[in-house]
């Protein structure tokens, strides 16, 4: 099964993969490790979940945030690697920006968490970092950056 089809499999769509912001690349390979630079909530060019966790937005549209972010990982290795080039994911480094006194950040990186192991089961466990931040670029609620180890490419 493909990552599109078990993606449709939890009611969930592939999107476009988008290109990088600046002056690097979305996936770096370095002998075994793939690194993927942070994947934003974007869906087919279409910037969502905008603005501060607590105060424009509740913790369970985080939660949908940072699942489109996980998503759009997989994307970026699906068209650059291949899902069948996965040993596993190593780590993920998830960041948000949250407002008053909002402290539920665990609760939205299991949005990412979640659907790493739905997708690639015992490949998918992981460690995690959260980092709560003072601003993400273009006010988006959260973003998240991993790494995956790779077979010989």
């Amino acid at each position: 099964m493909n990552l599109e089809e078990k993606l449709n499999g939890l009611g969930l769509q592939l999107p476009t993969v988008t290109t990088p912001g600046g002056n690097y690349v979305s996936v770096n390979v370095r002998q075994h490790i793939a690194y993927i630079a942070i994947q934003f909530p974007i869906f087919n060019e279409q910037h969502l979940y905008k603005g501060r966790l607590g105060i424009e937005l509740k913790t369970e549209e985080g939660y949908k945030a940072m699942q489109l972010c996980a998503i759009n990982v997989l994307a970026q290795v699906d068209k650059k690697i291949g899902l069948d080039k996965l040993l596993g994911l190593n780590h993920i480094d998830a960041y948000y920006q949250a407002g008053g006194d909002w402290d539920e950040a665990p609760k939205v990186v299991n949005g990412a968490s979640d659907l790493f192991v739905k997708i690639l089961g015992d490949k998918g466990i992981h460690s995690r970092a959260i980092f709560g931040v003072e601003r993400l670029s273009r006010n988006f609620s959260v973003g998240l950056t991993s790494s995956f180890t790779v077979h010989q490419i």
